[in-house]
């Protein structure tokens, strides 16, 4: 396929599932799907994704997501994953570095023309929490706000300043073990995202989804 082309809406779902990746959140899943640029009301003010329905993952990714969501469901009977997004091709990458160039949204997407980030691989998910009724937990922003109210390392310091509230910092809490617990790494900065391997790691034993 030729570098830069778009998949029409469904294309995306059924090429993700012919390279043999896991979608996760479908029928049974306790994993809850609402998949954040599929709307134009996230960071780039832009929608992203043309028609793709799913979210998926590597297998090795989807695995540890189950084991997540089994240990939530232990420590918060009812407690469920919400998953913001997954995979994400790189013609999606591509688009979305577009819509920030040249702006400091800019340092929250990876460089398409660096390879990219694990999105790109399957191997990150971006996810919060949710209720036993699919509302989202208060965790003091939303997923995809840029700015230092989302960093892990200034929580503490975030609640006596009243930035955010002690049951929101005890939700990011429970939210980053499980994750941690199931096989996850986290980043400074965005308190939803999560690793399953090292960028180091996705470029020599898992497939860029170059499409």
């Amino acid at each position: 396929m030729a570098m830069g082309m778009t998949l029409a809406g469904g294309e995306l779902d059924e090429r993700l599932r012919e390279m043999g990746f896991v979608e996760v959140g479908g029928e049974g899943s306790r994993v809850l799907v609402e998949l954040m640029y599929g709307r134009d009301d996230n960071f780039t003010g832009k929608r992203m994704y043309d028609g793709l329905d799913g979210a998926w993952l590597d297998p090795d990714a989807a695995i540890a997501l189950g084991r997540a969501q089994a240990m939530l469901d232990s420590l918060m009977p009812g407690y469920r994953l919400l998953i913001k997004d997954a995979a994400r091709p790189m013609s999606v990458q591509r688009k979305m570095f577009r819509a920030v160039a040249g702006t400091p949204k800019a340092n929250y997407v990876a460089n398409p023309a660096k390879g990219g980030g694990l999105h790109n691989y399957g191997l990150a998910v971006d996810v919060t929490l949710a209720d036993g009724a699919g509302r989202e937990l208060p965790m003091g922003t939303p997923v995809d706000h840029l700015g230092v109210e989302a960093n892990i390392d200034r929580e503490e310091q975030l609640v006596r300043r009243g930035v955010i509230s002690e049951t929101e910092r005890q939700n990011r809490l429970l939210l980053r073990k499980v994750m941690r617990a199931a096989g996850f790494t986290t980043i400074r900065t965005e308190w939803w995202h999560f690793n399953r391997v090292s960028k180091a790691t996705a470029r020599t034993r898992y497939r860029l989804l170059d499409f």
